[in-house]
């Protein structure tokens, strides 16, 4: 694994202060449902965009979404949940918030191709159906076993639980992976190596969170084991963790639409979403 220089991740000293001037209007209707990847740049709709240091071209961080089957759909199959805007605007938080000179795009990429390797980072969104190909799975250990990090997101309840693990088992056919996941308390230090987190944070979508706010719902009710939300973690021989595994929370929204209602912002982007996505970034580049 070639990973990129880490530059340091500093935050600013306030994420409030430092998120309340980006002057992005509420209600903006920004959505990402027919704006996927072909081939060219992503639509930003408003999210800001900047200029690549011209001396640091292979120091960026680049957010690489992973393409993968679901459902017997590839390309329009669950990995592309939440993109482009969540993707635009995470990256645009790391850029404003931290050190890191990041790739204002991203990237999406297979498995399979060779670039990956290039890349120390890698977020996979909505596996509860996934399928991948024996080519992917060898692929996928390999990057993992070689000092890749893997961050999995956005997927609630018994039943999605038990379709990703079924399908992460084969990637470690050798050894009993679910039996490997370490379970993440909030004392761990990952809640607290950049921004320091009192609880583990659950973040429902938007509409869940309007429905849900009156009574205090932050999960999907309608599924069955979405109440809990956890962390889990997967070690290599050597104690690195090579992944982590956000369950019943969706990170991934509070990032994607953050623009969109100024109470969801408020109580999930700013609070829990860009904070324990920093965290596992700094994480994942540090260890």
């Amino acid at each position: 694994m070639r990973r990129r220089a880490i530059l340091g991740i500093a935050a600013l000293l306030s994420l409030g202060a430092a998120l309340a001037q980006f002057g992005r209007g509420w209600d903006d209707g920004r959505r990402g449902d027919d704006r996927w990847d072909d081939g060219g740049r992503p639509d930003r709709r408003g999210v800001p965009d900047w200029e690549v240091e011209p001396h640091l071209p292979d120091d960026l961080f680049t957010f690489v979404r992973v393409r993968y089957s679901s459902g017997g759909y590839r390309r329009r199959g669950n990995w592309r949940v939440d993109y482009p805007d969540s993707d635009l605007n995470f990256s645009y938080r790391l850029q404003e918030l931290t050190s890191l000179e990041v790739d204002p795009d991203g990237l999406i990429l297979d498995l399979t191709d060779p670039r990956l390797f290039d890349y120390p980072f890698i977020y996979m969104i909505e596996p509860g159906s996934i399928w991948l190909s024996d080519e992917e799975r060898v692929a996928l250990r390999r990057y993992l076993e070689n000092g890749g990090f893997l961050m999995v997101d956005d997927f609630w309840g018994d039943r999605e639980w038990e379709g990703f693990i079924h399908e992460f088992d084969q990637v470690f056919p050798n050894r009993d992976v679910a039996g490997e996941l370490v379970e993440l308390t909030i004392d761990h230090p990952i809640f607290h190596c950049v921004f320091d987190l009192q609880e583990l944070p659950q973040v429902p979508s938007l509409g869940d969170a309007v429905r849900g706010r009156e009574q205090g719902i932050t999960w999907e009710w309608d599924k069955r084991g979405a109440r809990d939300v956890a962390y889990r973690a997967l070690f290599d021989a050597e104690g690195r963790m090579m992944c982590i595994i956000c369950f019943n929370t969706d990170l991934g929204d509070g990032w994607e639409r953050e623009g969109e209602n100024e109470w969801y912002f408020r109580e999930f982007s700013e609070k829990k979403s860009y904070p324990m996505g920093v965290n596992i970034v700094f994480w994942a580049l540090t260890h």
